[in-house]
């Protein structure tokens, strides 16, 4: 009979079927067929046992009606091109951060248009420096997940190059963590070249100390004649080209960001002020945008729906006009390769006369978020600037709730959607913007 081994390897490695023969006087007399059965039901595996001569089956036709039954009992179309995730969360955190964490996760893989067939948190003493959680809790995680369809598994905290190839090692699914998830969401958002190029760069520089494969001790044979070999190994060429092209992009990045050197000179030059709307991802950022200066930048509910910078510029009757920008969504523990790489757009913040500070009301996180945008303030060296906290979608919520956050936060609310509740976000605009102006006006 199959042992608990077999059985083991019988799910993890997908086989049909596993069959055990057993012999009298060296000649079959009975085998033994075991094979999965579809997910959710209280075995998981079923037995055949029959006489070797007296066994009739059509393995095809059976396996066939089983794959099947196990499809419909996955409850998800096959047919569905979208990666069909797993999230995984595993900390030492309390449980309820790792709730709320877990929710801005299944936002990110939603947006990545990645189908979230489950969840999964684990609350641990200690981090297994290996796998993230134990050995044995991980296999039964991707057996689990391979038992109902998944293609992929998003683990939320971001995990070590030694730590993705030994999951992977494990398994034939897919393994990202929360960063390439969000590379992946900007590679597909990023519409300019200058946004493009941040990209591709961010993406390279997580990628090159992940890259797997034997080491580089063999990877040249000992030079002379008759000793050169076969030169470098794939991995190695790899790890260069990857070096070349980061050096390239870089370079690259370089002159996109001395034209965006002119185009602030030229600004200055024409001394209008600049406005710049930061907020967390999906706040409203570029709604606002739309309906402050009345254009049509992409709007979209998900996060970061907009990546590039927009600008847009906004006339008052006073023959006054100030430049509004757009900058890309923040989020929490943003991977340091996309801080890098997005540093440059991000230091069109620094000639920035006022930052409007833009929060989702409507999300139970808000004042988690207002801290995470401070902190990247704080990092970018920007935390000194002047700036507006406006509480964005108060039709969301009740209007007393609104009333009372505004006072405790000295805040102003708006819908972004509703023009009319625009005019005292535009009046305190007017109010800070000349009145620096006059204030820092030479006398």
């Amino acid at each position: 009979m199959p042992d608990r081994e077999d059985i083991t390897d019988l799910r993890l490695l997908r086989f049909d079927a596993l069959a055990v023969l057993t012999l009298e006087k060296g000649l079959p007399e009975l085998i033994h067929i075991v094979h999965l059965l579809p997910y959710g039901k209280e075995n998981q595996i079923e037995v055949i046992s029959s006489n070797f001569y007296s066994l009739r089956l059509n393995f095809k036709e059976f396996i066939n009606n089983l794959e099947a039954e196990m499809n419909r009992a996955r409850a998800i179309d096959v047919n569905d091109p979208r990666e069909k995730a797993i999230l995984i969360s595993v900390s030492t955190a309390p449980k309820y951060i790792l709730e709320e964490h877990m929710e801005e996760l299944e936002e990110l893989a939603k947006s990545a248009d990645v189908l979230v067939i489950d969840k999964i948190i684990q609350r641990v003493k200690q981090i297994n420096p290996k796998y993230l959680l134990g050995e044995g809790k991980l296999r039964e995680l991707i057996i689990n997940a391979m038992d109902m369809g998944a293609t992929l598994l998003v683990f939320d905290q971001n995990l070590t190059p030694s730590q993705i190839r030994a999951i992977t090692d494990m398994t034939e699914l897919k393994v990202i963590d929360r960063s390439q998830l969000i590379l992946d969401i900007f590679a597909k958002r990023a519409q300019t070249r200058d946004g493009k190029v941040q990209v591709e760069l961010a993406q390279l520089r997580y990628m090159l100390p992940r890259l797997t494969g034997k080491g580089t001790a063999m990877s040249r044979l000992a030079g002379g004649i008759g000793g050169r070999g076969p030169g470098e190994t794939k991995l190695e060429i790899d790890r260069r080209r990857i070096k070349e092209r980061i050096h390239h992009l870089e370079n690259e990045l370089e002159k996109l960001t001395l034209a965006r050197l002119e185009r602030k000179k030229r600004r200055k030059e024409l001394s209008i002020p600049i406005v710049s709307i930061i907020g967390y991802t999906n706040a409203g950022k570029s709604t606002l945008l739309n309906a402050l200066t009345k254009s049509n930048v992409f709007v979209e509910d998900k996060m970061f729906a907009t990546l590039d910078t927009s600008s847009r510029r906004l006339k008052f009757p006073e023959e006054k006009e100030l430049i509004i920008t757009d900058t890309v969504g923040f989020i929490r523990d943003l991977p340091e390769d996309l801080v890098a790489a997005f540093k440059a757009t991000l230091e069109e913040l620094e000639d920035a006369s006022l930052l409007i500070h833009l929060v989702d009301i409507s999300n139970p996180q808000f004042e988690n978020h207002i801290d995470s945008v401070n902190k990247i303030l704080k990092e970018l060296e920007l935390d000194t600037k002047p700036v507006i906290l406006v509480f964005n979608k108060i039709d969301k919520i009740p209007f007393f709730e609104v009333k009372q956050i505004c006072s405790r936060y000295n805040a102003i609310g708006i819908s972004a959607k509703d023009r009319n509740t625009l005019i005292p976000l535009i009046d305190e605009i007017k109010n800070r913007l000349w009145q620096e102006v006059t204030c820092n006006a030479p006398l």
